[in-house]
């Protein structure tokens, strides 16, 4: 299978500078943290996009490309893709950009529920298990899922402090998605999380 990002990640867009500043307190945001499945079709505003990526998996130690997220063995396993009407992308954080993965809306291919083909992001979390290569296959999966979850509760945060709606969502055809994706044989997906503005 053909290497995902030297093939078809060709262009890419920049995001606007993340807002490290402002948001809710924390306590306030953990009040307010729930699972919201039902989205309005309105797309993210460039800004609430850019924000949400740096809470999510962005860097917040520039001198050592640390993370907003912990992640195993100090070993980065996870990317963080994006699935949206305009097609799907790869966030970067280096650059703190988006880089296209492939064309096409192939929202409803990320979950098996109805309002995953209209929310107007969907997180796709997708682990290089190559660089767990010590690690037996279960294992890899139980590690690079506990990354996984800890991104989406930073996700959970910074939309709870933004008013956004987020669920966190294992009902998926992994093995169907990164197919679609065509990923490597070494990559696989482990969650996906929908984004979007409350639809009430």
């Amino acid at each position: 299978m053909r290497h995902a990002r030297d093939a078809s990640e060709v262009s890419g867009k920049s995001l606007l500078p993340p807002r490290q500043y402002d948001g809710r307190p924390l306590m306030q945001a953990l009040s307010a943290r729930r699972s919201i499945r039902d989205y309005s079709d309105l797309p993210l505003e460039p800004q609430a996009l850019s924000d949400l990526l740096w809470a999510a998996y962005g860097i917040n130690r520039r001198a050592t490309g640390e993370r907003t997220a912990p992640f195993w063995r100090h070993q980065m396993v996870i990317d963080v893709y994006l699935s949206m009407a305009d097609g799907v992308w790869r966030y970067e954080p280096e650059t703190h950009s988006l880089l296209l993965h492939r064309a096409g809306d192939i929202r409803a291919q990320t979950g098996t529920q109805d309002f995953v083909a209209t929310a107007p992001v969907n997180l796709i979390y997708i682990a290089h298990g190559e660089r767990m290569s010590e690690l037996l296959s279960a294992e890899r999966r139980l590690y690079a899922s506990v990354d996984a979850a800890f991104i989406g509760q930073n996700v959970y945060l910074f939309c709870a402090s933004e008013g956004l709606a987020t669920v966190f969502r294992g009902a998926l055809d992994t093995e169907a998605l990164a197919r679609t994706l065509q990923l490597d044989m070494d990559q696989f997906v482990t969650f996906a999380q929908s984004v979007g503005y409350p639809r009430f």
